[in-house]
């Protein structure tokens, strides 16, 4: 008696969509505390709520990705203990890909302050980081860069990360164009170094801070200012909080998104790592549905605290 052996044969497709999104940087324990007025100075104020938290801009990317079921791994710094023990926790519930995660024997897993106030929409954060080293161009060079499809960078030591993106460029050289992995880098912060990151990225985020501190004052003044800074056929995306968010391509064509405010906002921490996700998870910045869905995703985070909501809707 013959037995038929069904077998599934996996297209170059079905192998696409099982790579992975990885992203790079930072990961802390936030401890947060909900208030219903931002304290003063000098006073003791009772929180409506305190929780802990996995934080850090490209961890929190990572958890909006898994929520909108994308393959996703992180790549950042932890040092052992209780802290860590309780992120990678969170990390493996939340089924992220953690196995590049460097451990340093000097330092201690950073740790963030952060004061939620729903009333007028502030967050303010005091994050301590300072002794714990940033994965290196070596570190990077140990994983298997095959596994992955797009590889986004939260800017933070950038003379290590060009040396990164420079190692997926060679890898990508070998490859069809459909194959290469895409990179993006994120420049948040207003660090002069960090913006040496502007010309690898197939794209771009840049912050309203850092947009400010060049001397404009609405995303589409940045992304024409900023442009000739980034790679020729990168894309260039500035988000502008309750403005919505603009992006650039190559055609020359400003796309523009308005932004989408839940009823009632409630905790708007961690809202642009979610519009940064948002866009990555769709992997098609040029597209204006690309851009609104990020800001979709990122006005409803901001309805509710954490981000399990965003599953839920």
């Amino acid at each position: 008696m013959m037995t038929c052996v069904r077998i599934k044969v996996q297209t170059e497709s079905n192998m696409a969509d099982q790579k992975k999104i990885l992203c790079v940087g930072l990961v802390c324990l936030d401890v947060i505390s909900v208030v219903e007025e931002y304290p003063e100075e000098d006073t003791d104020t009772r929180c409506v709520s305190q929780r802990w938290q996995r934080g850090g801009n490209a961890s929190n990317s990572c958890t909006v990705l898994s929520l909108l079921g994308a393959p996703c791994a992180f790549m950042g710094s932890l040092a052992a203990g209780p802290v860590a023990d309780f992120i990678m926790a969170d990390f493996l519930q939340r089924a992220i890909d953690v196995s590049a995660v460097a451990w340093q024997v000097k330092g201690q897993t950073p740790s963030a302050c952060c004061v939620v106030c729903p009333s007028s929409g502030s967050r303010t954060v005091l994050l301590y980081d300072t002794d714990l080293p940033d994965v290196t161009a070596e570190d990077f060079s140990r994983i298997d860069l095959a596994q992955f499809k797009w590889i986004h960078w939260e800017g933070r030591n950038p003379g290590e990360q060009v040396k990164m993106i420079l190692q997926v460029e060679k890898f990508n050289a070998q490859l069809p164009d459909h194959q290469r992995i895409g990179v993006s880098v994120e420049i948040e912060k207003t660090r002069e170094p960090l913006y040496e990151l502007f010309p690898y990225g197939d794209v771009v985020f840049v912050s309203k801070d850092v947009a400010r501190q060049f001397g404009f004052d609405s995303a589409e003044a940045a992304l024409k200012g900023l442009y000739p800074r980034v790679k020729k056929g990168a894309v260039l995306i500035c988000a502008w909080a309750e403005k919505g968010a603009d992006a650039l391509g190559p055609d020359g064509l400003l796309l523009h998104s308005d932004a989408f405010p839940p009823e009632t906002l409630v905790d708007t921490l961690g809202a642009g790592d979610t519009f940064n996700a948002g866009v990555l998870h769709t992997r098609c910045p040029t597209r204006a549905d690309a851009l609104a869905f990020g800001c979709r995703i990122a006005g409803r985070k901001c309805g509710f605290h954490g981000y399990d909501g965003i599953r839920d809707k």
